[in-house]
C-alpha cells in the first residue's frame, strides 16, 4: 500500500493536490556497528522511526511528508575504519541549502532535520541557513535522546549498544548476527577527564577507544525491548510532528 506521507512512495497525482505543512528529512550514517549490526543501522532507524512517527501524525490530520533519508553522515573520527562513509559538515550544509530551496519553491516552509547519527550536528548550519531563508522554520531533533533509555535497557552506550541492537532485532532481524558474535562494546575513556564530564569536547578517535567499533554492551538486547522502545519513541515523536505541522510560526512563545 502506498504511504502518502512518504515522498519516495507517493506520486505526482497525490503531491500536486497536497498542501504539506512540514517536511521531515531523516539523516543517518553508513558506518561499522560492532561486529553484529549492519553498516546501515542508522539509516534503518532513521527510515523506520521517521515513517512510523509520520504515520501516527498523518492519521491525526497533520500534513507531513518524509523525504528520502540521507545515508551518509559526519564520520571524521572513523577515517581509518574501512568504508565508514564521511560527509564533511560543509557538504551537509550545502545539501541542506539545496533541499531548503526545493521546499521553499514548493511552498513548504517548515523543515525538521531528523537526525539518526551522533556525529551529525545541524544546529550551527540551521542558524546560518535560517538567516539566508527567513521564510523557513528550520529545526532538528535527535530521536535517540527523546526517551530515557534506562527505562528500557540494562546497559548504556551510544553506538551498537543494547538499544540499537534491540531496535535492529525488532526492525531488521535478518541483518543482525547472533549476539555471541558481538563484541563487548567496551569504551576507553579519555585520560583528560574534563572531556568525559561533558563540558569540554574533542572528537573521539574510534579505533583508539573501541576494539570492535561499539560503545555499549549489546549482550542483553532482545526484540521485545526494541519493540517497546520503538512504540514509545514513535508515539512521542508523532505528537511532536503534529505540533510542528500545526504551529503558527509567528506565535511560538507564551
Amino acid at each position: 500500500m502506498i504511504r502518502p506521507y512518504i515522498l519516495a512512495e507517493t506520486n505526482w497525482k497525490a503531491v500536486r493536490q497536497s498542501n504539506y505543512e512540514l517536511a521531515i528529512l531523516p539523516w543517518g550514517a553508513t558506518e561499522a556497528h560492532n561486529y553484529h549490526l549492519p553498516y546501515s543501522t542508522d539509516v534503518i532507524e532513521a527510515d523506520t522511526i521517521a515513517a512510523e512517527s509520520a504515520r501516527l501524525a498523518w492519521e491525526q490530520g497533520a500534513k507531513v511528508i518524509v523525504l528520502p533519508t540521507i545515508p551518509f553522515g559526519v564520520n571524521t573520527g572513523q577515517a581509518d575504519i574501512a568504508l565508514d562513509m564521511n560527509l564533511n559538515p560543509s557538504t551537509q550544509a550545502a545539501i541542506l541549502a539545496d533541499v531548503i530551496e526545493v521546499l521553499q519553491r514548493a511552498g513548504i516552509y517548515k523543515l525538521l532535520v531528523f537526525n539518526s547519527h551522533g556525529g551529525n550536528d545541524f544546529k550551527t548550519m540551521l542558524r546560518e541557513l535560517g538567516l539566508r531563508y527567513p521564510k523557513m522554520f528550520l529545526c532538528t531533533c535527535n530521536w535517540f535522546t527523546a526517551l530515557d533509555k534506562k527505562k528500557y535497557f540494562e546497559h548504556g552506550g551510544d553506538h551498537a549498544d543494547e538499544m540499537e541492537t534491540s531496535l535492529l532485532l525488532h526492525l531488521a532481524p535478518h541483518l543482525v548476527l547472533p549476539l555471541e558474535e558481538a563484541g563487548e562494546g567496551a569504551e576507553k575513556k579519555h585520560r583528560i577527564r574534563e572531556f568525559s564530564e561533558g563540558w569540554a569536547w574533542t572528537e573521539r578517535k574510534w579505533s583508539q577507544i573501541s576494539a570492535d567499533t561499539g560503545t555499549g554492551n549489546p549482550k542483553a538486547a532482545t526484540p521485545q525491548k526494541g519493540e517497546a522502545y520503538f512504540r514509545d519513541v514513535t508515539q512521542k515523536i508523532g505528537q511532536f510532528l503534529i505540533k510542528l505541522a500545526t504551529a503558527d510560526t509567528k506565535d511560538l512563545y507564551e
